[in-house]
């Protein structure tokens, strides 16, 4: 008899659990919309033969500036390039360029915030009046300053766009820093005898980072337009690239005759900034609390 329970509620567990996935998905519909359109943007960074069989670089002057059919479905360019196969292997510069350039910002940051906030002092002061410095720039025109220094590329284009991005992370690891390092738990720890280096990795680094995360995510958002506003200037990839931003500044001059061009690159863009900010939000939200999962 005592079988019987459990073989009708595991059915029942099963049915409250798709129940409540159901209410979930109906609650945030957008949230599911970015959250699938960023599945197939990661596809198109890390296996774009998967979506297209296209060569995006391989041209066909015959076939150039024509609109969508069967064959191309969002047209072609100038030189007759497939711009669906374009579009989708260009999510792979332009993606990648963005989370380097956060992965670089959220590390330094990180390093400068936590000694900032554990060294205090001098050096304290020092950091913060650099960040101040730093942030008196927009990121989009400091990342400009520093590429004319060091000239266009790939990887001159995410060191200048993860330096932009510095600050914000640094800010908000040291106050976390200064906050975690004066509270209780981490004052008895210290009275135990618990070596510095263990007290920071232990107890102040994980609270430190906590928002890091999110700040990355909403912050790849931003570091998408610059990538595509510096190539756009031709401070990014050089040609024949399929990347977002040069493709819009290849296909401005076409805008008449061949919106498509520059249309579609734009989409993506657009589209790829409003899913990573829609999915930030909702994870700034629920860190904050202010919403129930």
């Amino acid at each position: 008899m005592s079988f019987i329970p459990h073989t009708f509620s595991e059915p029942h567990r099963v049915g409250q659990s798709s129940h409540r996935l159901l209410r979930w998905l109906l609650r945030h519909p957008g949230l599911v919309l970015a959250a699938a359109f960023l599945v197939v943007a990661a596809i198109a960074t890390v296996a774009p033969h998967w979506l297209t069989a296209y060569d995006p670089l391989a041209a066909d002057p015959i076939a150039a500036q024509l609109t969508s059919s069967t064959e191309h479905w969002l047209g072609t360019d100038q030189l007759g390039r497939d711009i669906y196969s374009r579009v989708v292997h260009g999510a792979r510069y332009s993606l990648l360029i963005s989370i380097a350039a956060m992965l670089l910002a959220a590390v330094a940051g990180t390093l400068l915030g936590l000694l900032a906030g554990l060294a205090r002092g001098a050096f304290d002061e020092f950091i913060s009046r650099l960040l101040d410095v730093v942030s008196s720039f927009p990121d989009l025109l400091l990342a400009l300053m520093l590429i004319s220094f060091t000239g266009p590329g790939t990887t001159n284009l995410i060191l200048a766009l993860g330096v932009a991005s510095v600050p914000r992370f640094a800010r908000v690891v040291r106050a976390q820093t200064l906050v975690v390092a004066q509270s209780g738990y981490v004052e008895h720890a210290r009275t135990f005898g618990l070596a510095s280096h263990v007290l920071v990795w232990r107890h102040v680094l994980p609270h430190a980072v906590a928002q890091v995360p999110i700040l990355a995510t909403i912050g790849l958002g931003s570091a998408i337009i610059g990538t595509a506003g510096l190539s756009f200037l031709g401070m990014g990839p050089q040609p024949p690239a399929a990347e977002w931003g040069l493709m819009l500044a290849e296909g401005r001059n076409y805008l008449y005759n061949a919106w498509w061009i520059a249309v579609w690159p734009g989409v993506a863009i657009t589209l790829t900034v409003i899913s990573v900010s829609v999915l930030g939000r909702y994870w700034q939200t629920r860190f904050e609390g202010r919403e129930a999962a």
